[in-house]
């Protein structure tokens, strides 16, 4: 049998009185029947640290912990592919500086740019944001979105670059779905969904347009934009490395709202949103 290990998560605990039982990555407890099994082979089999040759008994359970997803042959961690290596960012430095930390420590290879904020309302066209040929980009404002202002950038798909990006709206914040391919969720598809989700759908677009009335401002504290780039983080290490989907809502279809007050996330589905078709002309 080749060298196996238990998947991330998965663990055995020997319980007095009980035998084994497997803590799955969920979080759950199952009783683990081994018969007649040597559980010290076992364990030594689960963690890799033999490639020794087993009898009937041990096979047969470590062929159930295969069949429950509960093992995988060899380390699971995969390099950051060079082909996908270059990340550019763009937006507020708050939020623009811990994630290239944390793209740097993952293998990818981040630029960062200062230069378009929650507070511009400048348009970048495509081909800025195209410069330098990166592999994804990352734009992370600390504020809502302008009108218009990731028109150009919901077309990088288009181009073979993935699109990413994060936003605060007071202190609610949302992580908006990967977009990697023509056809994926992009930043209009969510705004058009949030406004047809809300009785309030007026109000949410006066406030997007703005000008609004605020008192103090909020601060974005640092656990929070932590959380807020590690969610991003991880959602690009996945997209470059082809990892599996975790569970829950697919990356490409999940919206995230993470309460800045608590740091609570909650996910939504989000589907892309079919174009209209054009008024047919009228005779005469």
């Amino acid at each position: 049998m080749s060298r196996s290990r238990l998947v991330p998560g998965a663990e055995v605990v020997a319980v007095p009185g009980r035998g084994l039982a497997v803590r799955t990555p969920e979080g759950e407890f199952f009783s683990v029947r081994t018969a007649d099994a040597d559980e010290d082979a076992l364990l030594s089999l689960l963690t890799g640290g033999t490639t020794a040759p087993v009898d009937g008994g041990l096979e047969r359970v470590v062929r159930a912990f295969e069949a429950a997803g509960y093992l995988a042959e060899g380390p699971r961690h995969s390099p950051w592919p060079a082909a996908r290596r270059d990340i550019r960012i763009l937006g507020d430095p708050v939020l623009t500086e811990p994630l290239a930390v944390q793209l740097a420590a993952l293998g990818a290879r981040p630029r960062t740019s200062s230069a378009v904020t929650a507070s511009d309302r400048s348009p970048v066209g495509i081909e800025d944001l195209l410069d330098g040929n990166p592999s994804a980009v990352v734009w992370c404002l600390d504020g809502p979105v302008p009108d218009g202002l990731w028109d150009a950038a919901d077309r990088l798909p288009e181009h073979g670059v993935a699109w990413l990006r994060c936003h605060r709206e007071g202190w609610q914040a949302y992580v908006e779905p990967v977009a990697a391919a023509p056809g994926d969720v992009t930043s209009a598809h969510v705004r058009s969904r949030r406004l047809a989700a809300t009785p309030a759908h007026r109000e949410l677009a006066a406030y997007w347009s703005g000008p609004r009335t605020s008192g103090a401002p909020v601060r974005l504290a640092v656990p929070a934009a932590t959380l807020l780039t590690a969610l991003l983080s991880d959602d690009l290490s996945r997209w470059a490395t082809d990892a599996p989907a975790a569970a829950g809502l697919p990356a490409r279809r999940r919206l995230r709202r993470v309460d800045l007050r608590t740091l609570t996330v909650t996910e939504h589905p989000v589907l892309p949103v079919p174009d209209v078709a054009p008024m047919p002309k009228k005779d005469g």
